[in-house]
């Protein structure tokens, strides 16, 4: 993770895009954290992200962890 000063982020934008597709950027103001670019080398690296952090998605995940602890999984070879 890199840190980069607004100021100079907004000098240079579209490269620290480019290098935020491989790791992600802080921006700090006035040398304190204050947001994060994150860049995708592809649209689908987008849609990842997305459904990566998307609430509906997380609680569903949490919902099916939960139902595996209860023993009340379904293992994926028993679905046809």
């Amino acid at each position: 993770m890199r840190k980069v000063a607004l100021a100079r982020m907004k000098d240079d934008f579209s490269r620290y895009l480019k290098q935020a597709a491989r790791d992600e950027i802080v921006i700090t103001k006035h040398g304190r954290p204050a947001g994060v670019l994150i860049g995708f080398e592809s649209e689908e690296d987008y849609f990842d992200y997305r459904l990566e952090h998307h609430p509906e998605f997380l609680k569903q995940v949490a919902g099916a962890r939960e139902a595996i602890r209860r023993g009340k999984g379904v293992r994926l070879a028993d679905i046809k």
